[in-house]
């Protein structure tokens, strides 16, 4: 494994599939033409808007998206995370699923979303995800790649529950990506330090592709798509708008800070 670029998109997705791939596609474009062969797509990149039209739609939303992701590794050669889209299952509900892709259009793995945002904010927003989408029963899978490390996957509201990333780190994890829809309300607070957190205690790198801006109605998400190196530091971040965050993964990195902070090594209770 050698030093190569990642990217983080930002996106701005709604409630209207082909302007979100027009976007995915405008982004990754971006994404390549800077040097990236690890790509990743926010939570929601291929819709974005109201619970009952993302189940009406789930059909289509799922086959067109799986189609885009394939068609864009290939197009592009690179490896790509669509980091949550609808896939259904039984009793009219959806999982929302994470994707990895490899050049060839081929898919390397796929996690099915296990902890469910179900909240009330102080805000006066409520989120109840579990309405319309299944939990998944297993945990995320770390594929292992010569080429660009092991890339552990996650999905948003995963990165407040550490023993999911503990397990990502014990199956060998270099990199943990969470892409996400954080709401604006927890995002200002919560965002950054969770994910600084998982990266320090883990001492991976974190890609966190994001959503940001307003959706639709009442909902807007807080942006800011990082990448995050083992030690905490925070190496790109896409701020507000639309865009790429952009940063090296380098495994030199990765073993220096393991080695002067071994506490992987360390745990007790395991």
């Amino acid at each position: 494994m050698k030093p190569y670029l990642a990217a983080a998109i930002q996106m701005t997705s709604v409630p209207e599939l082909e302007k979100n791939l027009a976007q995915a596609e405008e982004l990754i474009d971006l994404a390549v033409r800077r040097g990236a062969e690890l790509v990743s797509l926010p939570e929601n990149f291929s819709f974005l808007g109201e619970e009952k039209d993302k189940i009406a739609g789930a059909e289509n939303i799922a086959q067109t998206s799986e189609k885009f992701l394939k068609t864009m590794a290939q197009r592009f050669q690179v490896t790509i995370l669509g980091g949550g889209f609808p896939v259904p299952v039984a009793e009219g509900k959806v999982y929302n699923t994470a994707v990895l892709i490899d050049p060839t259009g081929t898919e390397l793995a796929r996690y099915e979303k296990v902890h469910l945002f179900d909240v009330n904010l102080p805000d006066g927003n409520t989120y109840h995800e579990s309405s319309t989408v299944k939990a998944g029963v297993t945990l995320p899978t770390v594929y292992n790649s010569e080429h660009l490390g092991n890339l552990g996957l996650s999905v948003c509201y995963d990165v407040r529950f550490p023993e999911l990333y503990r397990h990502l780190s014990y199956k060998g994890s270099d990199i943990l990506f969470v892409p996400a829809a954080f709401t604006a309300y927890t995002g200002k607070d919560h965002w950054q330090i969770l994910l600084q957190a998982r990266a320090i205690e883990n001492t991976c790198y974190v890609i966190a592709p994001a959503q940001t801006g307003r959706h639709y109605a009442m909902r807007q998400s807080h942006g800011h798509a990082m990448i995050i190196d083992p030690w905490g530091v925070i190496l790109a971040d896409a701020g507000d708008s639309p865009g790429v965050a952009i940063a090296e993964i380098d495994p030199g990195r990765l073993e220096q800070v393991r080695r002067q902070m071994p506490s992987l090594q360390h745990r007790v209770f395991v």
